[in-house]
Order: C-alpha cells, then structure tokens, then sequence
C-alpha cells in the first residue's frame, strides 16, 4: 500500500494550520463586528463569520502574514459578505429580518469616526422599541408627524415627544460633555 497517498501534503497541512490559527485568533472579533451589523441577530452573524472564513479559506495567499494585517484583512472581507447578503436580501422578496445597510462603517473611517459610530449604535440600542419606530417612521422613512402618528395610532404630540427625547439621548451619546 503507497502510504503517500493516504498523508496530507505538507501545504495541505500547513494551510490548515494557518486557517485554524487565523480562525481562533480573530473569528470572536469578527463575530461581534458582525453582530453589530445585523443588528444583534446572532444566527446571521455566524452565517457571515463562516463565510467570511470560506473566503479567506479560498483566498489564504492573499491574508496577510502579519495578525493585525490579517484581521484588516478579514474585516474587510467580513464588511463585504454583509454588503453582499444584503444586496442578495434586496433582489429576492422580503424576509423578517434584513441587514441593515447603514450599520456597515465606511472603509476611510477615522479612529474619531468608529468611535462616534459606536456610541451612536449603543444610545440607538438603549432607546425603547416606540422611540427608535418614531426615528424609523420619521428619518428614514420619511412620514411625517401626523403621518407617523396615524401609522402608530398615537396622537401627534405624542410623536414630537418621542422624537425630541429620542433625538436629545443620541445626541448626549455622540456630542462630548464639555
């Protein structure tokens, strides 16, 4: 029997190696990045991480050597399985949870960028369900007041509450006290 048949090449193994040593070393990482990207659901952040890791499985001769190359290296592709999820989510008809496109960081952004981001991500996620619909109804679907209020079935005022006590806990989270 020809033994050399049944060992693994020694690429072979030193590819496994690498991918096991990149997975371990930056996949918690990754999966929190993309946790936030889809808005907390942890089964689509998974789907992501492991495609992510598909990708760098297919591709580990362009990963960088160094770790923390790797990792920008691996953010970014980890940022463009999401683009790509949504994009495939937008041609196929809705479904009951959608990325959300907004949430996915520029490439450029400033060490001051990601920091103000982040703090705006957390107040959105301390805000109650009724004050993020009115924001949503509002900023980025447009209604206006009495629209909104008609949507939601509360009165208008109640809608102008909302939206100002909304607004004033995102803006104490992104503007520094002085």
């Amino acid at each position: 029997m020809n033994t050399e048949l049944l060992a693994p090449s020694p690429t072979a193994v030193t590819s496994e190696v690498r991918m096991s040593r990149l997975h371990a070393e930056h996949s918690r990482p990754l999966l929190n990045f993309l946790i936030g990207l889809t808005g907390g659901e942890r089964h689509a952040a998974e789907d992501l991480l492991q495609e992510t890791m598909i990708r760098a499985w297919r591709h580990l001769d362009s990963v960088p050597e160094e770790s923390e190359n790797a990792r920008r290296w691996l953010f970014t592709v980890a940022r463009r399985v999401a683009i790509d999820a949504v994009r495939m989510r937008k041609a196929r008809p809705a479904e009951t949870s959608v990325l959300d496109l907004s949430r996915i960081p520029a490439a450029d952004d400033t060490p001051d960028t990601v920091l103000a981001i982040d703090a705006l991500r957390r107040a959105v996620g301390s805000l109650s369900q009724a004050h993020r619909r009115i924001l949503s109804e509002l900023y980025f679907e447009g209604h206006s007041t009495r629209e909104t209020a008609t949507l939601l079935g509360v009165p208008v005022g109640t809608v102008k509450s909302r939206a100002h006590y909304a607004l004033q806990t995102l803006r104490d989270a992104v503007v520094p006290l002085n």
